[in-house]
């Protein structure tokens, strides 16, 4: 028994042989695994869980979660395939544990071995259920298979609301077993996850989805949330990695920029110590950094975090493209295209976004550093439209804009495109991060003020001079901000829109930057007039690039200024 102990709580060498597979058991047995996935032995996780997990439904679950989280990074077919194949069998195994009339709530009241069983399958078939309509969704390019996958998630979803009444209903039982609290973890991360995620959509698909009884409750969700990272379940570590998650990305590139990084350190801080050189938090811990600004100190985290382990190259593959970015907030060009290059040749993600990032990175370089690279920066970008890919039927938006940017370059004399580097950290909500560090947002100002002169002063300006020459006032604008600037910022602010009638192409910049003046007005107290310019890029614009990622943002500024003062003096 020690042996097991060591190994659920530190995930040791040694990996215990299970002689039976009761409850209790399994659920140490994939904490097991668990933790050997922390401290990057992922294969050896595998073994742990292979010999019970057509038998056991927690060994089922972990299974199958390595391989989908592994199929999800690489989006390498034979690895999507792999992990569907792998699901499949895992909810075959869950569903052998359900009770037979799979009414949840027949559970009620009733604390048998043979109910908590019934229960805890419940959860991982929800759990495993969701898996399957992540992968059914990258799989296939078909609108069936999306709304086969909705489906997977609308069930999975009212399982875990019916597991969620069961808790409730047993909550004041004194002396609940470890199982039951086990149970109450999965319930938590479950129930926690889809409220904070359907709490992020912006209100028109919010509407359609309570249609069809989904609803979302942000501080409900987090609540949830917080309560499973702190109640020492099997899943206290993933309720952590999605706040995590939440704060250190969602809340970027779907919100304001706005996450808790006090709290994220805080839930990091104790896995820090037991799993130092575990590459995912490295990672989490680098990613931080990034967020406060401290740039330096997150590139030798996440170079730390590559050498960490070389069994997943996925995990360098996301290290790398934040190492992009760090490297290209800093202006740090040569650096950026490196990681740029590694992503294109190594990573099959989004070639598309790979290839033009690439591509934007060089256009910044000057010509003595491109021609080191070896590189032709028109190609690149008419490469650009043959790798655009399509997931669930519809293309990655980022990738469409992508595409359409780089259509300047078919032509026999192309246009050059105007900072498209820094167009694209802002698609990212980049400048938040660098509005963190007033001397890389001066270098930035400095870069931005040059690309302006030499449009002012272009002797023959194309026909998309109008529309690059609002994306500089724009790019601009935001550097002034965070430069404490508003003044100068509301003006270029105001410039792009007085111009929106000469922009031709790029008509996404006016509803962007209402969208930012809402926010510069409710950075200096004034909320009706944020409201007011924020509600106007949500009202009255529509069709452009990057409109959902807007509405996320304007769903997510909105909240903000709910329970703000209407006005100020």
């Amino acid at each position: 028994m020690r042996r097991f102990q060591d190994c659920y709580e530190d995930a040791y060498e040694r990996i215990p042989a299970a002689c039976q597979m009761d409850l209790h058991t399994a659920i140490q047995e994939t904490q097991c695994a668990l933790n050997l996935v922390l401290n990057n032995k992922f294969s050896e996780a595998l073994d742990l869980l292979r010999p019970w997990w057509k038998n056991s439904m927690y060994h089922a679950l972990g299974y199958s979660s390595i391989l989908v989280m592994q199929a999800t990074m690489t989006f390498d077919q034979r690895d999507i395939q792999t992990a569907m194949s792998t699901i499949k069998e895992a909810l075959t195994t869950c569903q052998r544990f359900r009770r037979r009339n799979s009414m949840v709530g027949s559970l009620l009241n009733k604390q048998s071995t043979m109910q908590e069983e019934e229960m805890h399958a419940e959860l991982c078939y929800a759990e495993c259920l969701l898996q399957k309509a992540t992968l059914t969704f990258v799989q296939d390019e078909n609108m069936i298979s999306f709304i086969k996958g909705g489906i997977k998630i609308r069930t999975s979803y009212q399982i875990y609301k019916d597991c969620q009444n069961v808790l409730n209903a047993n909550q004041e039982v004194d002396g609940q077993s470890n199982a039951f609290r086990q149970f109450e973890g999965g319930v938590k991360l479950g129930v926690g996850s889809f409220n904070l995620m359907l709490s992020l959509l912006p209100q028109r698909i919010l509407r359609l989805l309570e249609f069809i009884g989904f609803s979302g409750n942000r501080s409900f969700g987090l609540s949830q949330l917080r309560e499973g990272a702190s109640n020492h379940s099997l899943r206290s570590i993933l309720c952590s990695l999605t706040l995590l998650f939440y704060n250190t990305y969602v809340s970027l590139i779907l919100g304001t920029g706005e996450g808790n990084l006090e709290e994220a350190e805080a839930l990091l801080e104790p896995y820090r110590h037991k799993y130092p050189k575990g590459s995912i938090i490295l990672f989490y811990s680098a990613r931080i950094c990034t967020l406060r600004g401290q740039l330096e100190k997150a590139v030798c985290r996440f170079e730390e975090c590559v050498r960490s382990q070389n069994e997943w190259r996925q995990i360098h593959h996301l290290c790398y493209w934040e190492l992009m970015w760090t490297h290209s907030f800093q202006q740090q060009w040569e650096e950026a295209y490196h990681y740029a290059q590694l992503l294109c040749v190594e990573s099959r993600w989004s070639k598309a976004i790979y290839v033009y990032q690439k591509a934007a990175i060089l256009s910044m370089m000057t010509e003595e550093q491109v021609k080191k690279t070896g590189e032709n920066v028109v190609e690149l970008f008419r490469q650009v439209e043959g790798l655009k890919q399509r997931l669930a039927g519809k293309s990655i938006p980022t990738e469409k804009f992508a595409v359409r940017k780089s259509r300047r370059y078919k032509s026999s004399s192309p246009v050059p495109l105007v900072l498209p580097a820094l167009e694209m950290m802002y698609v990212w909500n980049g400048f938040t991060i660098v509005g963190k560090r007033p001397d890389f947002t001066e270098a930035l100002l400095v870069t931005i003020e040059t690309a302006e002169t030499q449009l002012r002063e272009d002797p023959n300006p194309s026909e998309f001079h109008p529309d690059d020459s609002c994306l500089v006032q724009m790019l601009k604008g935001l550097c002034l901000k965070h430069l404490g600037r508003p003044l100068q910022a509301e003006l270029c602010f105001t410039q792009v829109l007085s111009s929106e009638r000469t922009i031709r192409y790029d008509h996404f910049l006016v509803p962007f930057t209402l969208y930012e003046l809402g926010l510069l007005y409710k950075q200096q107290g004034d909320y009706s007039r944020a409201a007011a310019f924020i509600e106007n890029a949500k009202t009255n614009y529509k069709d452009y690039s990057m409109e959902s990622r807007l509405h996320f943002r304007i769903h997510a500024a909105l909240n903000s200024l709910r329970g703000s003062p209407v006005s100020t003096p």
